[in-house]
């Protein structure tokens, strides 16, 4: 068949070495058979290049296919020689048979690697890890797990302490994501099976999903415990009083013992968070709040009070 060889890579004949070899690598990744398994045309293209590779990719070669004297098959022009000038050895004759090295071997006596087109890891999809080229005709090839799928989501704080699900789409799927109660910020939870696809059968992926917790306006959290600071004035710390704090599950009333003082903390068992591991609790610290606000009257009281150590230093 009389074809140019220069035309088969889509390069003209002036084209440099490192151009020859760019444009071989573009088309050797485009028609791969294994890249284009619905395509049964792509072996033949991929051979037609390969076999254009090893002559015009070859400096010898190509000098005597430019001067005539072998052919687009590598034959000596004139003679009919065989395929034996050049061509694929490690195959026994048939570049895309099973059973063969993934090293394409030219008539020169060089080999060329196909991980440097393709790269290791998309190479050893093909082959089952890279030990030896499989060929196209359906060999077997090792099952490989599908990739994970990382996702961030940002949760209010009251759903991450008392739990809550969440609907989210991740690779074009609606899922819903149960948040436990307790979820921590920065915590990342597994949705297993939800990831990527295997390839030759293997298990998919998972999705790993990564909580931002949003800050509350007056709630934190240590472990399961619930923490909050409770601002109350000097009348309630020195006489005490009954108020409403809240909690993450509702208002409760708790009592301030007379004469507390900023920092004393209380405590509320079993108002804290709630989750396999446990029972938390919530835990109340005192802020005693001056009044904005001149008061006459209590500056008096305060003045009539008998002077009172309360440093240690």
């Amino acid at each position: 068949m009389n074809k140019n060889l220069y035309h088969v890579l889509g390069v003209s004949k002036e084209a440099s070495d490192a151009e020859i070899k760019s444009a071989y690598r573009k088309l050797a990744r485009k028609y791969h058979p294994d890249l284009n398994k619905d395509d049964k045309d792509a072996a033949e293209k991929f051979k037609e290049i390969s076999c254009a590779y090893d002559i015009l990719g070859d400096k010898e070669k190509r000098k005597k296919y430019d001067n005539n004297e072998i052919d687009a098959d590598g034959k000596p022009t004139g003679f009919g020689a065989g395929f034996g000038q050049g061509g694929y050895s490690s195959y026994g004759g048939n570049p895309f048979g099973q059973g063969g090295s993934r090293t394409y071997y030219s008539g020169n006596g060089e080999n060329f690697d196909f991980s440097s087109i393709f790269g290791d890891d998309i190479f050893s999809q093909f082959t089952g890890g890279g030990s030896g080229f499989q060929g196209f005709g359906g060999a077997s090839r090792r099952a490989r797990r599908g990739q994970d799928i990382a996702y961030t989501m940002r949760v209010d704080f009251l759903d991450a302490a008392k739990g809550a699900e969440k609907g989210v789409i991740i690779n074009g799927k609606n899922i819903n994501v149960k948040i436990p109660a307790g979820t921590e910020d920065g915590q990342t939870l597994r949705l297993k099976g939800l990831g990527y696809e295997g390839i030759n059968g293997g298990a998919n992926g998972d999705v790993l999903i990564t909580v931002n917790v949003d800050k509350h306006p007056y709630f934190s959290s240590e472990g399961l415990n619930i923490l909050l600071d409770l601002p109350i004035t000097v009348k309630e710390a020195v006489l005490g009083a009954k108020v409403t704090v809240p909690t993450i599950s509702g208002k409760v009333m708790v009592n301030i013992p007379p004469y507390a003082s900023s920092g004393e903390k209380l405590r509320l068992k079993g108002k804290g968070i709630k989750s396999r591991s446990g029972q938390g609790d919530q835990f109340i610290t005192l802020r005693i709040v001056a009044p904005k606000a001149k008061n006459a009257e209590l500056e008096k009281a305060l003045a009539a009070m008998p002077d009172e150590t309360v440093r240690n230093f």
